[in-house]
């Protein structure tokens, strides 16, 4: 997708993977006098089950963790933030590496015309003077200089409100909407005026360029153009964040495989083919927004950068440049967000050398997060069952592999102390079929899973024997239980590390017949 400034290729900007100076450690009491326990019950199965999680501690504390003496430094804790704190913490090493900050996050403006200052509101009307002699001289689809009078003040009356939209000799169409025939015009004008500042003449010659370039270009013939599906593992739609938005996710490091980069990128003509694609993707994507005021018009773009093949290779950067630039004079204001995960050293440079060109308004959309911190950057935006399993979530195709839940399951998230145990009890109220799932990221972890029925005989059954659970093991486990008689089901994490682990699951309960 793609921004006023910005599309979906990797724009100049860089993080290392590392989080901001620490802060200076708490203090907690010791493991052996941890023990904590929170009853839920879960909204959709309150009268089958309560969830119960309980956390205590291990054996055994985890060893002391081993630090790298690579690009270390001291970070001293001032005397005042260090009360309570040994010696042996208050000057410790951590890895620090310097990461691109935005000053200002961005958050969208309102597209109801009743929200806007009244300035706003005038410049509007102004351009939709504009747009509406444009149309009635059919400049917008000929090309030639509109024969219009200049854009009516606020304040004139002596001339034709913009507001009061004659007969069109025409209908002038972008993103399958009319443009003066509703209130989705507003949106849509508001686009190109925040993309020029609100520069009525400016936001106008952009919009005309715009019509003119989607005409010369054949978007509506291109929109349903066949033009094959090697690159749906590169771009592709999944999920939505947490106000709404869709998600896309660009994924770079699909062109390592150097027959699909060839492919794409060879010539010439492959290279427009791809343009051409990644301009069909696009619009399909926008046409299956809400342009009414209040809607969601935006896209949530989140960049993988992974194996990314970087700026050395040619073909990649006129390709780059060449969609850059269609998308920023074609497509404004279309990005809400923009997340950068598994951000490599290079971008740095990148984002060093352009940045100065970049302007606020554009720099605030961008987050970025190395490695290790894409799955919690995610988080901050996006809800686990909406997140794809490969960056953390527990979304997948709907397959044999995970047939029982939709992004409409929502997921528990609970972190998971180092040294402790966590223990999430899912009581059972009603004779049912149990089916779950879980995943801790990162694992290094033991998983268990038992059932306990309600009897005096004290037996239990184990669903699943302490399992070590590696980093390389499945991202997701997935089981069932069916109950005959009422008890609850015990889901064990034991975490021996000396690091803070998060755990996902949910769950939800079937009936069955005898």
């Amino acid at each position: 997708m793609a921004d006023t400034e910005h599309t979906h290729q990797p724009p100049p900007t860089a993080e290392e993977d590392t989080p901001p100076p620490p802060s200076p450690p708490s203090v907690e009491p010791p493991l052996a006098s941890v023990e904590v326990e929170s009853v839920a019950e879960a909204e959709e199965h309150h009268s089958a089950v309560t969830v119960v999680e309980k956390e205590g501690p291990l054996t055994q504390p985890p060893p002391e963790p081993t630090l790298v003496a690579a690009e270390q430094v001291s970070v001293t804790v001032p005397e005042k933030e260090a009360e309570g704190v040994t010696e042996s913490e208050k000057s410790k090493p951590v890895e620090v590496k310097k990461i691109p900050e935005s000053l200002v996050s961005f958050k969208e403006e309102s597209n109801k015309v009743s929200d806007l200052s009244d300035s706003e509101g005038k410049v509007l009307e102004e351009l939709k003077f504009l747009v509406q002699e444009a149309i009635k001289n059919q400049s917008f689809t000929t090309g030639t200089p509109a024969k219009t009078q200049e854009a009516p003040s606020a304040s004139s009356e002596s001339k034709t409100p913009a507001t009061e939209i004659t007969d069109l000799p025409q209908e002038v169409s972008i993103w399958g909407v009319p443009l003066l025939k509703d209130d989705r015009s507003d949106v849509i004008l508001l686009k190109f005026l925040r993309a020029r500042d609100f520069k009525v003449k400016e936001s106008f010659a952009m919009l005309k360029n715009t019509i003119l370039w989607r005409k010369e270009f054949n978007i509506e013939e291109l929109v349903d153009e066949n033009l094959g599906d090697d690159l749906e593992k590169v771009v592709f739609m999944d999920g939505h964040d947490k106000e709404g938005h869709p998600v896309c996710y660009n994924v770079y490091g699909e062109f390592q495989n150097k027959e699909l980069y060839n492919k794409t990128f060879g010539d010439e003509e492959k290279r427009n083919k791809f343009l051409r694609w990644r301009i069909q993707f696009l619009e399909r994507s926008i046409r299956k927004l809400d342009f009414n005021p209040g809607g969601i018009n935006t896209i949530f773009q989140v960049s993988d950068l992974k194996n990314s093949p970087g700026p050395g290779k040619r073909e990649l950067r006129i390709a780059t440049r060449q969609a850059l630039q269609l998308l920023q004079d074609n497509y404004p204001e279309f990005v809400a967000k923009q997340v950068f995960i598994n951000v490599p050293w290079w971008y740095l440079a990148f984002y060093t050398m352009i940045s100065p060109f970049m302007t606020q308004r554009t720099k605030s959309k961008f987050v970025f997060a190395g490695p290790s911190k894409t799955a919690e950057t995610l988080y901050k935006y996006i809800s686990p069952e909406q997140i794809p399993v490969q960056y953390g979530g527990l979304s997948v195709d709907y397959c044999e592999c995970n047939p029982e839940f939709t992004f409409n399951d929502p997921a528990t998230e609970i972190i998971v102390k180092p040294a402790t145990k966590q223990t999430v009890e899912i009581i059972v109220n009603e004779k049912c079929i149990i089916v779950w799932e879980l995943r801790v990221l990162g694992w290094e972890v033991t998983y268990s899973a038992e059932y306990v029925p309600n009897t005096d005989s004290g037996y239990t059954v184990n669903i699943q024997k302490p399992r070590k659970m590696s980093a390389g093991d499945e991202p997701v486990v997935s089981s069932s239980f069916k109950i005959v008689e009422l008890g609850k089901i015990l889901l064990t994490i034991d975490n021996p590390t000396s690091k803070k682990k998060k755990l996902l699951y949910r769950f939800m309960d079937k009936p069955y017949s005898d």
